[in-house]
């Protein structure tokens, strides 16, 4: 995934699919919003991701989403 903010590498947690340039799993945030936080306490716990970086995996997902419709 060239233009993706998904990483998915077996060289990196394992092909855990993470943040591009990060080792931070892209299920952990989504865990943080299925608990009500928002994307600012993620990123203050988890800083090597940026909020343009949240923000991009959800526009992502929701162009993923819609064109599966």
């Amino acid at each position: 995934m060239s233009t993706s903010v998904i990483n998915i590498d077996p060289e990196v947690m394992g092909g855990t699919p993470v943040f591009k340039n990060t080792r931070v799993p892209i299920q952990t945030f989504i865990e943080y919003l299925a608990a009500n936080d928002n994307i600012e306490t993620f990123i203050d716990e988890f800083p090597t991701v940026s909020r343009e970086q949240a923000i991009e995996l959800l526009e992502e997902a929701k162009e993923r989403l819609l064109v599966a419709a």
